[in-house]
Order: structure tokens, then sequence, then C-alpha cells
């Protein structure tokens, strides 16, 4: 995956972000000091040198994530609301309650803010054994495929789990929509988003974040019943439907048999 033209690595820190939020119309403040006074516990000075490299990458992910989906809502005659990024460590209040590190990367619909605990991206390839900078990118798509299901009102009806699974489910899809998208007006521009093997890496992560492996890997057992989000079949399944599609309408999650 290429973020502008710069390479993510090498102790880039507060240059880059400022560079970064020019390149991609964002605040530096909300990265940061993320969702204001009071809202995050503090990094840690330890982890200040990886996680300025991790904000960097998020930050950039994030614009591509403005630019593709403005695009695509003007297309539909609407205006892209982007929602508010937070990163924490440890635990956060949200609109929606307490969240822990525990509980990964989540959005919360109240407040229209995506939620990221920097230290997950290590999880993600040390516990999931989903490496690569393009498996970080999926799990931040998806998160905010969670936002713009609440924009145009997609999310599947109810508490249920087979309503969660859904929803879980359309969210992959639309991350699999932004990355298509993405890759396409790069190319318009004689640039190149995608990386051989970026795609890989997406679906990886999506294979080792399915309820199934979850459970197995928790428990040594597997409960269909309790899934919220689809096994990992699933989640690879609905990621490249939308990365084949490029389009909102190919993520009909209603015709999933769960």
């Amino acid at each position: 995956m290429r973020v502008g033209p710069m390479a993510i690595g090498g102790g880039l820190g507060g240059v880059a972000l400022l560079l970064l939020s020019l390149l991609f119309g964002f605040d530096p403040r909300d990265i940061v000091n993320p969702g204001g006074a009071g809202s995050t516990a503090p990094l840690a000075e330890s982890d200040s040198g990886d996680n300025d490299e991790r904000k960097d990458f998020v930050a950039a992910v994030v614009g591509y994530t403005e630019d593709s989906w403005s695009e695509i809502f003007r297309e539909g005659g609407r205006n892209y609301r982007p929602p508010k990024l937070v990163l924490y460590t440890r635990a956060v209040e949200s609109a929606c309650g307490f969240g822990q590190a525990a509980m990964g990367p989540f959005y919360c619909p109240d407040d229209e803010k995506v939620y990221l605990d920097l230290s997950f991206f290590q999880e993600l390839h040390d516990r999931f054994h989903a490496p690569g900078d393009f498996a970080q990118a999926y799990v931040i798509a998806h998160e905010v495929g969670h936002h713009v299901q609440k924009l145009l009102n997609l999310a599947s009806p109810g508490q249920s789990n087979r309503a969660s699974v859904r929803t879980e489910l359309q969210a992959d899809c639309l991350a699999g929509v932004w990355a298509n998208r993405t890759e396409k007006s790069q190319q318009a521009q004689a640039r190149s988003f995608l990386d051989p093997g970026d795609i890989d890496e997406a679906l990886g992560a999506a294979s080792m974040i399915g309820d199934d492996k979850l459970q197995l890997q928790s428990q040594g057992y597997v409960v269909p019943e309790s899934f919220t989000h689809g096994t990992a079949e699933q989640r690879v399944h609905w990621f490249k439907q939308g990365f084949q599609s490029g389009n909102i309408a190919g993520c009909n999650t209603s015709t999933e048999k769960l």
C-alpha cells in the first residue's frame, strides 16, 4: 500500500503528520490530542516512537477513506460527513459507553467517532498472524464502513446476532468498495495505491478475525449461534465482493444465509 509521496516508517514524526494533514485535510490536533481533553488515556512515553509512525499511517488511511467516500457520495447526490478519529491506549470513554483495548477498534454511531487503540495493530500481527500495512488499512476501512452505514441508513435492523453479522459483513464489503475506488482514483492520476499482495493482506486479516477462528483460538470449539461478525469465509467473501464490484449496491448482505 502506498500512502502518498512519503513512505511509512523511519521516524517521520510530527513533520510527516503536518504534511499528511495538509494532503488529506484533517486537523492534526485530532490525532495528537484525539477527542478532546480527558477523552483518552495518554500514550506512554516509551511507546512514542512506534506510535508516531502508526499515527502517521492511520492519518493517511483515514485521508484516503475521506477522499473516496466523498467522491462516492457526490455521485449519489449526497455530501459525505467524515467521522472523527480517536486514538487511545488502554481505555476510552465514548458516547456508546466505556471502551477498552481488549474490544479492539470500534465505531460509535452516537458520536460518529472511530476509536482505534494503536496497540491493536501489533496484536493483529502477533496474535492474529495478519501482518502488513493493508491488513491494518482494512481494519480502519471496516470501521469507517460502519460510519457509511449510519449516514446511508444501511445497517440491518434489529439487535439479534444475525442482524449484527449482516451489519459487520456489510462493513467488510464497504471496506472492499473503498479499496477498489481508491485504487481507481490513484490510477487516474498515474499513481498506484495498491502494491502486489495488499489485497491478500486484507483477506488474511478478514480470515483471521472471523468468529469461528476466534472462538477456536479462545475456547477450542465453535458456537455458530453466538456469532456476531461472521465466519472467516464470510468475511473474506464480502470484502472480495466489495472490492470486485466497487459499488455500494453490491453490499446487500441481507441475502447472506446465516
